[in-house]
């Protein structure tokens, strides 16, 4: 079945009202005892319930109604508790109307005042008390240490706290982080139907009453039909209601009364489950019939559930323990292998499986404005830059960000909750936008509701709890496995490892750039005297040497002629060595000017180029995909085509036809691939690692010129846009260089 989302502004209009509710200053207490408020200083009656013992009434003093209660009360005084609640001072004998009543007294401070609450007992009440539990309490402890997982430690105190109370029906109840809460233990006569497993809407337990949870742990109703007793007079000396938040006898909402007749029962009790002063969960106990547990045995179900509650603490700190100690090896390991690399995402990529296993994901991304780099089962490139845009555009950005329901904040991630369901994020530099992501797939599951969660139950006059409370399946989907704690931090301290070494190679590349500014100013003033101081003498010996061809030619014999022809062809190609030497010097200050452009037209302008100094009786057949869009430097961008078809057409030219081809391949990495491949006389890939490096040749001078230059040109200008270069080839069958250029979000 699943939910009438038309329901919602029903739903939302009673949870509003629920919320404003002021359960905390009724201005009533149940039937089942009495209370007085005492000015603090001279124990003189404030206010008194109205089933209070004839004579207590405000303006009278303790000592003149029940003067064996002053000495209990200046005790309490003398010796205030630093925690807070109601405290169970001790059980006392009073004589109303001349007849001996026992009595177990209360108190607690509030609004300056001393409250305090009387249960009237019965002798069964009183050999009930809290040393007759005492052996129950310490086979609890025992079995407690015993148990392995919560839902043991669940079972355990359902069963004694229905033992000691003797109630139909006691639940163990966990609150999810939207409020909704899970019943994980049942312990039961068969009284009252089975509520195992299921799960309750969160507006089924108000704010306020879910904060009088947290600040009183315990609250017993024992007669649902009650009728509440009137505290007189209404306000305190100081002008306002009596706040009952700490009070055992407070009367409670009508419409929890009429939600306990909708479930069935007559009675009911519950215990907070407090861990770190957080509200945990509660234990909910439930009888058909009317039910009164008597306050000392009530103080030992307190009493129990503290015990479980620091046992459940410890429990979970020693999963969490554990877990921090597996996550923190790994973190050591990528640490380590991050330090090893120039660059630390190389180090997170080089070991993905160590990348997954610390937030124990099935995906992961690394991802800058101009790279995004996918680890095992991720969204797509596009999608993860989705996320990527998404999540630097918050105002609140946090260093670390983490949900198990992706597509609740990103509407648009439900195209791809399968992948990324749940997200955990760390932002590695807020200045260029750039970040870790984990991903988690969506988890489906079948979650049985005690009714249905979204039906309305408000009134045009008045609040009313829902009436049904059978099984309502629901199929919960955009939902994967929660982020641990462990796990969190396990991201935030990579963050910080990350950080760390950033910091330091900035520091080590600030010094290294001064050196090689130093070293850059040398070079150039050394370039540019190259330039000047050698280009000029190559020219006077070409031109003196062409001139001695000339006019003395005759006189030359035919070996003189040959002397001079290879005097300007080595002249010529040494002018020619020291400008491409100075082009090269000079291409790591050009600054880059980034645009996107049409490769197909920067392709065809450069082919056009390089077919002008081709002979008309040549061959060549050109071969262009289609190759889209490119974000790179025009200029730069020519030079890296302009020698790779140089370069294929040199090595082609002793084929019958001369086959050069520019393609593009399937994005890779967050990176377009280009290739340009030709069916010249290839290389031993054996030497491919020569092939970029400023003077290295793979094939003689004598057979094919040049200066060993290009191709480091294209390397250097590809690296500068953060791309990188590779060559693949056979001895006789041609090359193929690729190059790749970042992608930006427009451009995939």
């Amino acid at each position: 079945m699943k939910p009438d989302h038309r329901s919602d502004a029903g739903q939302r209009l009673d949870l509003t009202a629920c919320d404003r509710e002021p359960i905390h200053i009724v201005g009533s207490v149940q039937p089942h005892g009495f209370l007085l408020t005492l000015d603090a200083a001279a124990l003189v009656i404030a206010q008194a319930s109205a089933n209070a013992p004839a004579g207590a009434r405000a303006g009278v003093g303790l000592d003149a109604v029940f003067p064996a209660l002053v000495a209990v009360v200046r005790r309490y005084l003398d010796h205030p508790s630093t925690e807070d609640g109601a405290h169970y001072l001790r059980t006392v004998t009073l004589d109303v109307d001349d007849v001996p009543q026992t009595y177990e007294v209360a108190a607690h401070r509030a609004d300056g005042l001393v409250v305090l609450e009387l249960e009237e007992i019965t002798g069964l009440d009183v050999e009930a008390g809290l040393d007759a539990h005492t052996p129950r309490l310490r086979a609890f402890v025992q079995r407690l240490r015993q148990a392995h997982s919560v839902e043991e430690l669940c079972n355990i105190v359902a069963e004694d706290i229905r033992h000691i109370t003797g109630f139909d029906r006691v639940l163990v109840y966990r609150f999810d982080r939207d409020w909704h809460g899970t019943v994980l233990a049942e312990d039961g006569n068969g009284v009252l139907p089975s509520y195992l497993d299921l799960r309750f809407p969160a507006s089924d337990i108000p704010v306020q009453a879910r904060e009088l949870y947290r600040r009183n742990r315990l609250r017993i109703i024992p007669d649902a039909t009650y009728e509440p007793v009137p505290i007189r007079p209404t306000l305190t000396p100081a002008g306002k209601p009596l706040d009952l938040g700490q009070s055992v006898l407070r009367s409670v909402s009508p419409v929890h009364v009429e939600y306990m007749r909708n479930m069935g029962t007559g009675a009911s009790m519950s215990v907070s489950i407090l861990v770190g002063d957080a509200l945990w969960g509660l234990v909910s106990c439930h009888n058909r019939d009317p039910h009164r547990v008597p306050l000392q045995a009530r103080n030992a179900c307190d009493f129990l559930t503290q015990i479980f509650a620091l046992q459940l603490f410890a429990q979970e700190r020693g999963a969490q323990a554990e877990q921090r100690l597996a996550l923190s090896s790994v973190q050591s390991r990528l640490l380590g292998f991050m330090a090893e690399e120039d660059s630390f995402i190389d180090g997170l990529l080089k070991h993905p499986h160590d990348v997954l296993a610390l937030a124990n994901a099935a995906g992961a991304a690394i991802v800058t404005e101009e790279r995004c780099r996918l680890i095992g089962e991720t969204p797509s490139e596009e999608q993860v830059r989705l996320l990527h845009d998404w999540l630097s555009a918050q105002t609140d950005e946090a260093e670390v960000f983490s949900t198990e329901a992706l597509s609740e904040n990103l509407p648009e991630a439900g195209a791809f909750a399968d992948k990324a369901s749940g997200l955990l994020a760390i932002s590695v530099s807020k200045k260029y936008a750039s970040y870790i992501f984990w991903f988690r797939p969506e988890v489906v599951r079948t979650v049985k509701w005690g009714g249905n969660p979204i039906k309305p139950v408000a009134e045009p006059d008045r609040l009313h709890p829902r009436k049904s409370f059978e099984i309502w399946k629901e199929e919960v989907k955009g939902r994967a496995l929660p982020w641990t704690v462990p796990e969190v931090e396990a991201a935030r301290d990579l963050r910080t490892s990350v950080i760390g070494i950033v910091l330091r190679r900035a520091e080590e590349l600030a010094a290294m750039s001064e050196e090689l500014q130093r070293s850059n100013k040398e070079l150039e003033a050394f370039s540019y005297s190259v330039s000047h101081d050698l280009r000029a003498p190559f020219r006077h010996i070409v031109g003196y040497s062409n001139l001695l061809k000339t006019r003395e030619g005759q006189h030359l014999s035919e070996k003189g002629r040959h002397y001079v022809d290879t005097i300007i062809e080595a002249a010529f190609s040494a002018g020619t060595l020291v400008d491409n030497l100075l082009a090269f010097s000079q291409m790591g200050r050009h600054t880059l000017n980034r645009v996107a452009g049409d490769m197909n037209a920067l392709v065809e302008e450069e082919r056009r180029k390089a077919m002008r100094d081709i002979p008309a009786e040549r061959t060549v057949r050109w071969e262009i995909g289609p190759l889209g869009r490119a974000h790179a430097d025009p200029f730069m961008l020519r030079l890296v085509i302009e020698n790779l078809f140089s370069n294929a057409l040199k090595y082609s030219r002793d084929r019958t036809e001369s086959v050069i081809e520019f393609g593009r391949l399937p994005p890779k990495d967050g990176e377009a691939v280009f290739f340009v491949r030709d069916n010249g006389v290839g290389f031993d890939m054996a030497y491919v690692d020569k092939l970029f490096g400023v003077f290295q040749r793979l094939h003689r001078v004598e057979d094919f010129e040049g200066t060993g230059i290009g191709l480091a040109n294209v390397r250097r200008i590809v690296e500068r846009h953060g791309g990188h270069t590779w060559a693949e080839g056979k001895l006789g069958e041609g090359a193929t260089f690729f190059f790749t250029l970042p992608l930006r979000g427009e451009d995939i």
